[in-house]
């Protein structure tokens, strides 16, 4: 038998997707005519059978789905004009959830919520270019797949539908960017048990490698209890989130989407104290270079695009690639005693690091990362301070005030530099002084 490859297949259906006659007709023979109120034409109903559709696994046709899928979509209909050029979060239930004043979370940008209650990753690839693709958005913040894992489909099966789903994005414009957020933890009750989202989320991290314009958050992380799964103070239900796990995922959302280009970043206007000179300027990485590279002196961002400067911060941007370590390097070194302060913003399980002449102090989402996961002033998803002190050749940090390290060896003199290992980091008032 001739093998498909999966964009012929994904060619395929976009096509259909275009043709009227997916507007099929129900899966029942039809009854006898009852006088009544005319029922609505259902505008774009559930193929009745998985033939020539592309990817594989489960698609739901239950009554009460179908019943989602028609309002859904009926509402979206008037909407389609109005929503040219949004964001488009896209999902099951959870994002449905979130309501259709989800733009209120993020205002001065249009956003359009289409998540459809019950859906699974075949469900969206089907769906792709009626309620996404033909919004020509802005971007796409993507969750899916919890689903697929209740009706039994193998976490591959709905890795390959993702990877499809990204190719039909990327087709249609490799520019946009696509924030893919990891599957949420739940709970084996929810026959979501925590190995398998797990596994589905590696799986996600590997088609992702080598896709620029998708950014992996990772919101299972974010949310999950220390046994996997979700925490029923933010998910009542043990699947989906209360007002608390909504809030909590649009804050960890803002900063990536800020460096994505996707939302407008709060304004920075800070001047260092006396004494102290600025080592990131917040227009580009001037002063600042890979330890066997040229400086980077007027460029915005590094030639492999783990380095950029944006909003005036100096963004240590996801990596693609695990345990694929950088390093950034100030092109000064410092031999005198010095007190450095910065300030930095974690993604959830952020994973980076502050180099102090050579010797590295972990800068990571301290909670979940560690290794300081006993701090009591740490602020996650929000900007926390760091204070290195260097004197007689031992340093002394501290994160909002709290002990880090009391005494950490640093040779006599070397520059400053961060790390890049996993998840978006953000530092800014980058600062030193030295002593005299």
């Amino acid at each position: 038998m001739m093998k498909r490859s999966p964009s012929f297949l994904l060619g395929g259906a976009l096509a259909l997707l275009a043709l009227t006659p997916w507007c099929y007709a129900a899966d029942t023979a039809p009854a006898a005519v009852v006088p009544g109120p005319a029922q609505p034409e259902i505008r774009f109903p559930i193929p009745p059978t998985d033939d020539g559709l592309p990817g594989a696994g489960p698609i739901r046709r239950a009554e009460w789905f179908q019943k989602i899928w028609s309002e859904r979509h009926a509402a979206w209909a008037s909407r389609t004009p109005a929503d040219q050029g949004a964001i488009v979060f896209l999902g099951d239930s959870i994002t449905q959830s979130w309501g259709d004043n989800i733009g209120s979370m993020f205002p001065g940008v249009k956003v359009a919520n289409r998540g459809i209650g019950g859906d699974t990753t075949r469900g969206v690839l089907i769906r792709l270019q009626e309620d996404v693709i033909a919004l020509h958005p802005r971007g796409v913040v993507l969750l899916i797949g919890t689903n697929d894992l209740e009706d039994g489909a193998e976490p591959e099966t709905a890795a390959g539908n993702l990877t499809l789903i990204l190719a039909a994005l990327k087709q249609h414009n490799p520019a946009m960017p696509v924030l893919l957020c990891n599957l949420f933890p739940s709970s084996e009750t929810k026959k979501r048990p925590a190995n398998l989202i797990k596994k589905l989320n590696h799986l996600y991290f590997a088609a992702v490698k080598d896709e620029p314009q998708v950014t992996l958050l990772d919101t299972y992380a974010l949310f999950a209890d220390p046994h996997g799964d979700a925490p029923p103070d933010e998910f009542p239900d043990l699947l989906h989130p209360n007002a608390s796990g909504y809030a909590r995922w649009e804050t960890a959302l803002r900063p990536v989407l800020e460096t994505l280009g996707l939302l407008e970043a709060w304004p920075d206007d800070f001047t260092p104290e006396p004494g102290f000179k600025s080592l990131f300027n917040g227009r580009d990485l001037t002063g600042w270079g890979y330890a066997d590279g040229p400086a980077l002196d007027g460029q915005t961002a590094s030639g492999d695009g783990r380095y950029l400067a944006k909003n005036g911060r100096l963004v240590v941007t996801v990596s693609h690639v695990e345990r694929n370590y950088k390093k950034l390097w100030t092109t000064k070194k410092f031999p005198k005693d010095f007190v450095l302060k910065l300030e930095f913003r974690a993604s959830p399980n952020a994973d980076s690091g502050i180099f102090v002449r050579e010797p590295q102090l972990q800068c990571r989402d301290y909670l979940i990362a560690g290794p300081y996961v006993n701090l009591k002033h740490y602020r996650p998803l929000d900007w926390n301070e760091i204070i290195v002190t260097v004197k007689g050749g031992l340093a002394h940090c501290t994160c909002n005030g709290e002990l880090l390290i009391d005494a950490m060896p640093v040779p006599p003199t070397g520059p400053i530099g961060l790390e890049s290992d996993h998840g978006q980091m953000e530092y800014r008032r980058i600062r030193v002084q030295e002593s005299r």
